[in-house]
């Protein structure tokens, strides 16, 4: 159990773990397997689509205020080339892609990040990144469902 959560309630513990950047649903999945608490699933996959609009409109505010050479702009820019040929050459299904692919660096919060970067339409861009974390919240449930089981045999 993460130091930072353990004090929390169940419910709150998914939340907090499901909105740092980069941890995302991709370890509060597998989190909810080991803790036997799947009953929490559908609260991850929410707190993980909340993202979108927070995000998009907090990036609105401070990216111009970012200095150019600082680690946050580099993080936002390397998202942005990492992004942006999928977006190209397959538009919205591209971001959703990208989103879905489970490794770090690649959820909602990036999905988000590319959106706004890339100038795409806000509404769309939620559907492409709504899209790509249920493909993700599949993906990560299933494998952490499979990798639960096969300990289950042993």
């Amino acid at each position: 159990m993460p130091a930072f959560v353990a004090g929390l309630p169940a419910w709150l513990k998914y939340v907090v773990i499901t909105i740092v950047p980069w941890i995302e649903l991709r370890g509060a999945i597998p989190l909810a397997f080991q803790q036997a608490e799947q009953v929490y699933l559908p609260l991850i996959l929410l707190s993980n689509l909340a993202i979108f609009w927070p995000g998009y409109y907090f990036l609105e505010l401070v990216y111009d205020r970012l200095p150019e050479n600082g680690w946050v702009h580099r993080k936002l820019e390397g998202i942005r080339v990492k992004a942006h040929p999928l977006v190209e050459r397959y538009g919205l299904l591209g971001l959703a892609v990208f989103v879905a692919i489970p490794l770090p660096g690649t959820g909602a919060y990036s999905g988000t990040a590319a959106a706004w970067l890339l100038k795409m339409e806000p509404k769309k861009a939620f559907v492409a990144v709504s899209l790509g974390v249920v493909v993700a919240f599949v993906i990560i449930w299933g494998l952490s469902a499979g990798v639960t089981a096969g300990f289950k045999l042993l």
